[in-house]
């Protein structure tokens, strides 16, 4: 008995400390348990709910507005549903619940909810939503309020580039998806929009939606579109997909999209229409998909973030990105490019890098890519003032402390006299990393594979010993 008393004193800490909030109705509809994190999100006090009828206490509600209820009386689960309504404050808020049905003994109990706020995320889907249709172009408005991308604006000249623009300039002329694979920086989206405004579509709209900036729930809506009454609070809105009807849509990060919408947009490739949430009509949309990724694909679907079957029908037209370490012959090329970018934005008269800096650019790994070298660049540019040449104080110091270590050696023999066991594991494991790496001339992929762990754990040793 003295356990029992023990483990419910424990249960009742855990429930008043995490952040979901949680309510437990009995059979009559009355509230047993209401955490605070609850009491927070609905502006009540919990002693104003407690032992009270649902009913009586949100009087907003009803038995099909509220998910408590209406699982109360179907006894049916309900997963991640989008729920808003107004606190006892008056304040609208917007949560995800899941609720189920309480059994003991197979005899049904109550219901228990528990909700994560999302007010302020639903407000931020809602004005991206907003901002995105103000961009779409019309007959009425000139398409010429974002920056357009073309092949033109693609510079490289070293063979693994070629080998890339050359497949994305044939996909141009078709409509089948596209899956476009590279490290973040690499030009992906400039990729998307060239082969957009190259194609046949290209006077159709172009949008890109990040799936790793909102949550699967509100990511849904987005794409698909709300109809009036789905939850309460919705609205008839067209999603993305009918928005870019006749155009394409891209889908950036494609493997952190959940893998239920996943599903769903698998469904919308293989049959061509789109059913708005809460909708029953179906809705024919000609929309071409790129979809980009920055891990390699097969390890994303080894990992499972990317479902086999939508690999399959995305990766029609397949498009790698080459990493700028990977591409030697093009960082001073890029470098000169971005100099006179700068020179005529800036109003200076910067000529090149000195020396030493081309010898620290060409061993600097580039994590960041095009885009971290563009970076660098404008901000060595804002900080010369009548020099012509860009030198060592115009640039952060830790690019040279990754250029200056000496050449990574795998020695044969290491001195253990005075190390303990974990020291010397870690010593040689170090090594076998820097060594694979410096084959590999800094590729993380090959690298990993070539040292029989995955991408992901390379990464994070690759941390762990600040290589």
């Amino acid at each position: 008995m003295q356990s029992k008393k023990i483990i419910m004193v424990i249960l009742q800490k855990i429930l008043q400390s995490i952040d979901e909030g949680v309510h437990v109705l009995d059979n009559e509809g009355k509230t047993i348990l209401y955490n605070e994190a609850m009491a927070d999100l609905e502006g009540m006090e919990t002693e104003d709910v407690m032992d009270k009828d649902l009913l009586e206490v949100f009087t907003t509600l009803n038995h099909e507005t509220s998910t408590l209820l209406r699982v109360l009386k179907t006894e049916k689960p309900i997963y991640n549903q989008s729920q808003t309504y107004l606190n006892n404050k008056g304040k609208k808020i917007t949560t995800i619940n899941t609720t189920i049905p309480l059994y003991y003994m197979n005899d049904k109990i109550g219901a228990l909810e528990i909700a994560k706020n999302i007010t302020k995320m639903q407000s931020l889907s809602e004005e991206i939503m907003r901002l995105q249709q103000q961009l779409i172009p019309n007959k009425a408005t000139k398409s010429g309020e974002i920056k357009k991308y073309t092949f033109e604006d693609l510079k490289g000249r070293s063979q693994s580039f070629y080998d890339a623009l050359k497949v994305a300039r044939r996909a141009a002329n078709t409509s089948s998806s596209v899956l476009i694979y590279g490290e973040t920086g690499t030009g992906k989206e400039l990729f998307a929009q060239s082969i957009h405004y190259q194609s046949p579509r290209r006077n159709k709209p172009f949008i890109a939606q990040n799936c790793a900036a909102l949550p699967e729930s509100l990511l849904e809506g987005i794409l698909f579109g709300t109809t009036k009454g789905s939850f309460t609070g919705a609205i008839d809105r067209p999603g993305l997909f009918e928005q870019a009807n006749g155009g394409t849509i891209l889908l950036d990060e494609i493997n952190s999209m959940g893998l239920q919408l996943q599903v769903k947009l698998l469904r919308v490739l293989q049959e061509g229409y789109v059913r708005r949430i809460g909708g029953l009509k179906d809705v024919p949309i000609d929309v071409r998909i790129i979809a980009t990724t920055n891990e390699p694909p097969m390890e994303t679907i080894e990992g499972g973030q990317l479902r086999k079957d939508l690999y399959y029908r995305l990766n029609v037209v397949n498009i790698h990105i080459p990493a700028l370490r990977d591409r030697k012959d093009d960082i001073l090329f890029l470098t000169e490019f971005f100099i006179n970018k700068y020179n005529h934005q800036l109003d200076k008269d910067v000529w090149m890098l000195s020396e030493s800096m081309q010898k620290h650019f060409n061993n600097y790994m580039w994590p960041g890519n095009i885009r971290e070298l563009e970076n660098l660049i404008e901000g060595a540019m804002n900080i010369i003032q009548d020099e012509h040449i860009l030198k060592e104080e115009h640039f952060p110091h830790y690019i040279f402390e990754h250029t200056n270590k000496r050449e990574p050696q795998v020695r044969g023999f290491i001195d253990t006299a005075e190390m303990g066991l974990n020291e010397m594991l870690e010593t040689v494991e170090q090594q076998l990393i820097e060594g694979s790496l410096k084959r590999f001339n800094g590729n993380i992929s090959k690298a990993a594979s070539n040292l029989g762990i995955k991408r992901q754990t390379l990464q994070h040793k690759l941390k762990k010993y600040k290589l």
